[in-house]
């Protein structure tokens, strides 16, 4: 490394870590401002709200690197250039694409420990946020109880809850479908009961520990043509299945509270069952996409900034915040298709990157070097 190239590296970094800090506190202050209110009216401890911001900023985080990056990138290299250093530096040899080099770098390596970062700690935080959002703020649901739950378990059978206690481990109102292999309109059989519990002892007698699901006090009806054989029954092993108290907890999940491992599972285990995965797709590839747009806005940056301009530091911070708005906006944009299976996911995840990218290396071309 060069001493030019340990001069940029420093103020590079500087000069990111401090914008992305100035984001962090305002974006925080921001949301504060809009929930303290609820928090106050829901008597949460301060402990409580100090501890949702604590995890709340792994999120903002992972929206504002690239934000941070692309204003780094503009501030450092508009200094270069408004302080004559570029023009010395062209002027020696050096071009604006060996320039560009460690800024590049930096942004690889940033966007490679973005991967980790999104995909393992911000879900696992925000697990934590959502859980005092629903406990305290009664968001997106409560905690412990979910209600009107459907499953397809396998290619033949169909489970609805109409509520499930995930402390007791038991689901109450439960509906069980089986449908004929050669014929998916035929129903066979069908299992009603009140209540279903989750029990991991010796089931019904039985000498080995198992787990599984048993039906309490309900009704077995079997289809045979047009008639049918009604069955009373105390309680009826029905076994594991492929819904598990975990795969509930999964179900109810956001993509945004699952890792890297557990998305994928889950779009495993929803494929097997039938399941329109496109969505999930979707959001498991923008996982690995959107770090990269660390790298796209740096392409951005170094070209405007290098652009010695009367305005400074205005007409810099404005384009910064324009490029990131509409590569925010298309990049939503996109996925809507992505999510109704008009294009393919992966497709979905990597065209904004892809479009901005084309963008960012016209725009490189065209400066002067």
């Amino acid at each position: 490394m060069t001493i030019l190239d340990r001069y940029i590296t420093r103020q590079f970094l500087l000069t990111f870590l401090f914008g992305l800090i100035a984001f962090i506190l305002i974006f925080l202050v921001i949301d504060m401002m809009e929930k303290l209110d609820d928090f106050i009216d829901a008597n949460v401890p301060i402990g409580t709200i100090i501890h949702y911001y604590v995890v709340f900023t792994p999120e903002i985080i992972k929206l504002m690197t690239p934000v941070a990056l692309l204003l780094a990138s503009l501030f450092v290299v508009g200094r270069l250039s408004n302080q004559n250093e570029l023009a010395a530096m062209k002027s020696s040899g050096i071009s604006l694409y060996r320039i560009l080099l460690p800024f590049l770098v930096i942004a690889f390596l940033i966007s490679g420990i973005s991967i980790y970062f999104n995909g393992w700690i911000v879900p696992y935080a925000n697990q934590k946020k959502f859980s005092i959002e629903r406990v305290h703020l009664h968001r997106a649901g409560d905690s412990y109880n979910r209600f009107n739950i459907f499953f397809q378990d396998g290619r033949t059978r169909l489970i609805s809850m109409g509520h499930y206690d995930r402390q007791s481990k038991i689901a109450a109102h439960v509906s069980i479908e089986d449908f004929a292999d050669t014929n998916l309109t035929i129903l066979v059989r069908r299992y009603d009961a009140p209540q279903m519990d989750w029990v991991t002892k010796p089931l019904l007698g039985q000498d080995s520990t198992k787990e599984g699901w048993v039906l309490r006090a309900g009704t077995r009806r079997e289809f045979i043509g047009q008639q049918q054989w009604l069955t009373y029954f105390d309680q009826f092993l029905i076994g594991k299945l492929n819904v598990t108290p975990v795969e509930i907890e999964k179900k109810q999940r956001k993509p945004d509270e699952m890792d890297y491992d557990e998305l994928k599972e889950f779009i495993e285990n929803q494929k097997s069952a039938g399941q329109d995965v496109s969505r999930w797709m979707v959001d498991f590839h923008s996982k690995i996409a959107f770090p990269f747009a660390s790298v796209i806005v740096v392409l951005f940056g170094v070209p405007f900034g290098s652009i010695k301009r009367r305005s400074g530091v205005a007409i810099e911070f404005g384009i910064c915040v324009a490029v990131t708005f509409i590569y925010m906006a298309f990049m939503k944009m996109s996925q809507v298709f992505g999510y109704n299976g008009d294009l393919n996911p992966l497709f979905t995840a990597w065209l904004a990157n892809l479009i901005f990218l084309v963008l960012g290396i016209v725009n490189l071309i065209r400066v002067p070097k």
